[in-house]
């Protein structure tokens, strides 16, 4: 059986759409577990009609409060041999359980995901952005060489044995966003990732009352804390010298963070303006002249303009002493 957890906060507009595409999967074996998060609108009514019907699907109160304390709830009434998460805005396709088990079949130990589609009314061009380029991941099954540019595995999917589910932590973290410490706790687990292929898995809904949308659990300087957090713990290498590429924004806060946790690196840049500043009472250097052939780097690139990009990847070929980790 496949245990499906979905935490849900006033998503009525949404809701019967989102449980009628689970009512009609190819595989049918499954149960779903719906916390209500504190809804004002009718949306325990609509999900206690569903379970009237139909006795596969289960509804019970948050007793804390957040998606993590939701999750936890569900996780804890279900009894199924693979764990999946779903969002109550969402849509599943209708075979999107039946391909992700039989991924698990045939690899038990890994984590299964697969292909996405944004739907919702004037889709930002980022979103789009964010599509293709999961979806570039899942045909190269690229995620752990992205893992630091953003989340690489779609929070509502991704399907695990219960025994898989248990080793990288369950929803036992308190830390936010929650979907990308969960995806980060599995690659320091190294875990294996095997997608779907050649489907669209999950159609993921995009509006303006969205949670990742307006909860500051999921604003931007979120993730540079939790990506620099375990980059430290898991791939940072004390005996080797520690660059950090970029003067912009997100360039400042790795910094930071860097210093609060008193790692020496060294700050350079492109940007002639800057070359020479004193920012957070670290100098910043030309890029250009920092590294030679004697040292080995590892360098955490935090520029985010596309062009700029491409140019570095091309001054990084054939420097096979400097390991890049790309955090936008």
């Amino acid at each position: 059986m496949i245990s499906i957890v979905m935490p849900m906060r006033n998503a009525s507009l949404y809701l019967t759409e989102c449980i009628n595409s689970i009512i009609q999967q190819s595989y049918t074996n499954w149960e779903l577990i719906i916390v209500n998060d504190h809804s004002t609108d009718n949306s325990y009514n609509i999900v206690n009609s569903f379970s009237l019907k139909d006795d596969r699907i289960s509804i019970f109160n948050n007793k804390g409060k957040g998606i993590i304390e939701a999750l936890r709830l569900a996780y804890s009434k279900t009894s199924g041999k693979y764990i999946t998460r779903m969002d109550a805005d969402d849509i599943m396709p209708i075979d999107k359980l039946k391909l992700m088990r039989e991924v698990l079949v045939t690899h038990p130990n890994c984590v299964t995901t697969g292909k996405i589609k944004y739907i919702g009314k004037n889709l930002k061009e980022g979103y789009q952005k964010y599509e293709a380029w999961m979806n570039a991941l899942m045909e190269n099954n690229s995620h752990y060489e992205q893992i630091y540019r953003e989340c690489v595995i779609p929070s509502p999917a991704w399907m695990m044995k219960r025994e898989t589910f248990e080793n990288v932590g369950a929803f036992n973290s308190d830390i936010y966003p929650e979907d990308y410490d969960l995806t980060l706790r599995i690659y320091k687990a190294k875990t294996p990732i095997i997608p779907v292929k050649n489907e669209v898995i999950h159609i993921w809904r995009d509006y303006s009352e969205r949670t990742s949308r307006n909860d500051p659990h999921y604003a931007f300087n979120t993730f540079e804390v939790l990506k620099t957090k375990y980059f430290l713990n898991i791939d940072y290498k004390p005996n080797k010298t520690l660059v950090l590429w970029g003067g912009g924004k997100k360039g400042k806060n790795i910094a930071l963070l860097l210093k609060q946790h008193r790692v020496n690196f060294i700050w350079a840049c492109n940007n002639s303006k800057k070359i020479n500043q004193s920012i957070y009472g670290i100098k910043m250097q030309d890029i250009d002249a920092i590294f030679d052939t004697n040292t080995i780097y590892q360098t955490i690139i935090a520029v985010a303009n596309p062009a700029d990009q491409i140019q570095i990847k091309v001054q990084l070929q054939n420097k096979s002493n400097i390991e890049p980790f790309w955090f936008c």
